[in-house]
């Protein structure tokens, strides 16, 4: 894997956006750049690639179904994170409730 970063780490994989190059990718897959690249070329890659203009762009939940991935963890902070947000959005006693209980 000349000149890339070598495999990416769990923490890494669930951090990523909702959709990565190629190279971010090949790196979740332990392959090199030019193997990726010739596997797009060949309709061979094992996930779903979308070409945009001169770009690729992998969904990342394709990704992460092809590493055996199917859900993300939840974690506590995104959660209160939500609430916090839906209770600013909408005035309704249910999110009020879900913010006392993390409070």
């Amino acid at each position: 894997m000349s000149g890339d970063r070598g495999a990416l780490t769990f923490p890494e994989v669930f951090a990523l956006p909702l959709a990565v190059d190629l190279r971010t990718a090949a790196r979740a897959f332990a392959i090199c750049r030019t193997t990726a690249y010739r596997l797009v070329a060949h309709d061979a890659f094992p996930c779903p690639v979308l070409r945009i203009g001169r770009q690729y762009r992998i969904p990342t939940s394709g990704l992460l179904g092809a590493l055996g991935i199917e859900r993300r963890p939840v974690r506590a902070a995104d959660l209160l994170t939500g609430t916090e947000y839906a209770a600013r959005h909408h005035d309704e006693p249910f999110t009020r409730s879900l913010l006392e209980d993390f409070a």
